[in-house]
């Protein structure tokens, strides 16, 4: 079952799987996916196989859609404490929300790879931290094995309030809503009459990509990712909306949003959220419960499932951990999870929704991409891995440098070692 080295877009039915499409539907048993020029065109029970068409037989196996990470920064980083390697943030910059991460994506760094092999094809990939408030718009990429990573550029912007905010804004979370107010009013302005950033001199705000990157998060056309956690944030992040009624938030973090559920509901904006954070590590972080997911989803919040404050350059794949979590803890007494079902689409057709791109990824219903993964056994448990995965129709190598260096290594003989290792 292992998948051979990249090659152009296969026309493919997968049959005979325990097929899961994605969405937040239960498991098809003996189902099949078809896809063709990259693209799904069918998946479900009964779907007939078009005449030369590839058939991949997936013996009873898991198939579901590729996992789309749903806030992460592979590409960005190789080796986090090698500042060299890691193009996460741009703390000395003069430009904030103009930043723009997709020039500095790298789909030949090792993490891409590792990422792949643990069945995630797509991510949403967010800048770090700029000098001022806003960090910079961030991307959706896939994971596939070749030298163009971007599927869509200016993707998202992204900002952070609370403690990470205040640092940026003068040091008090009034001075995070003010920055914030007066930023977008200045993109307004920009908007209306472009020529007047020149006037603002030395004072504006904005240097003009940033004012022109943010009037894309006033319109509604890039959606604007806050980082924020305590409840009160949270609260006065959504009256925003009153006052930028355009503005498609996206909820990252929200550890304390189960105190404040049924407003997030109302205001019908999404969260992504680490099942991890259930404990109180800071003072905005207090009311940290693993529930928090399932709390959020029995309110009506579209939830995501996210790696981040984990390693979210390098091991992306633990997202199917974190919603294996939520499941179980569907079953511990007085606690709050997420259906099989309900955690999976967290993981796939969630982010893709959240980013406004589910009509394209993280589903295997017709017209997504062609990111289709075949497990061991169940994703959602600990030990299952992909044993074959495709990524826009095409079949994708599972080997990473780690498994090379495993081979090189593992049983090497005197004298074999490269030069650098002859002392």
């Amino acid at each position: 079952m292992a998948a051979a080295a990249p090659a152009a877009a296969q026309d493919i039915a997968i049959t005979n799987a325990r097929l899961v499409i994605g969405d937040g539907s239960a498991p098809v048993e003996g189902g099949t996916v078809v896809v063709r020029g990259g693209k799904v065109v069918a998946a479900g029970a009964g779907v007939a196989v078009p005449a030369g068409v590839e058939r991949v037989d997936a013996e009873g196996r898991w198939v579901t859609p590729g996992l789309v990470a749903a806030f992460s920064r592979v590409g960005l980083v190789e080796v986090d404490a090698v500042s060299g390697t890691n193009d996460r943030s741009a703390t000395r910059s003069r430009f904030s929300a103009g930043l723009d991460i997709a020039p500095a994506l790298n789909p030949m760094g090792s993490p891409v790879a590792v990422n792949r092999a643990g069945g995630v094809t797509r991510a949403i990939v967010a800048p770090g931290s700029s000098s001022s408030l806003f960090a910079g718009q961030g991307a959706v990429v896939d994971l596939g094995d070749d030298n163009d990573m971007v599927t869509r550029a200016r993707a998202l912007q992204f900002v952070a309030f609370g403690e990470a905010g205040s640092s940026k804004a003068g040091g008090s979370r009034a001075a995070t809503f003010l920055l914030f107010r007066e930023q977008l009013l200045a993109a307004r302005s920009y908007a209306r009459n472009p020529a007047a950033l020149a006037e603002w001199g030395n004072d504006a705000l904005l240097q003009r990509a940033d004012a022109e990157a943010l009037v894309r998060v006033i319109d509604g056309t890039t959606p604007l990712f806050v980082r924020v956690d305590r409840a009160s944030d949270i609260l006065n992040v959504l009256k925003l909306k009153g006052e930028f009624s355009a503005i498609k938030l996206v909820l990252v973090g929200a550890t304390d949003g189960w105190l404040v559920a049924p407003d997030i509901a109302a205001a019908k904006v999404p969260v992504i959220l680490s099942p991890l954070s259930d404990l109180p590590d800071s003072f905005e972080r207090l009311a940290a419960t693993q529930s928090n997911a399932g709390r959020l989803k029995d309110a009506g919040v579209d939830v995501s499932v996210g790696v981040f404050d984990d390693d979210d350059a390098h091991k992306m794949g633990y997202a199917t951990q974190y919603a294996g979590n939520l499941v179980g803890l569907a079953r511990v007494p007085g606690a709050s999870g997420l259906s099989w079902d309900e955690a999976f689409a967290s993981i796939s057709s969630a982010p893709a929704r959240a980013v406004g791109m589910e009509a394209s990824i993280g589903s295997l219903r017709p017209g997504r991409a062609g990111d289709v993964v075949i497990w061991n056994d169940d994703p959602l448990e600990l030990g299952s891995r992909p044993v074959a995965v495709w990524i826009d129709g095409k079949a994708q190598s599972l080997t990473t440098r780690q498994d090379r260096l495993r081979d090189r290594y593992a049983n090497p003989q005197e004298g074999a070692l490269p030069k650098a290792y002859d002392r």
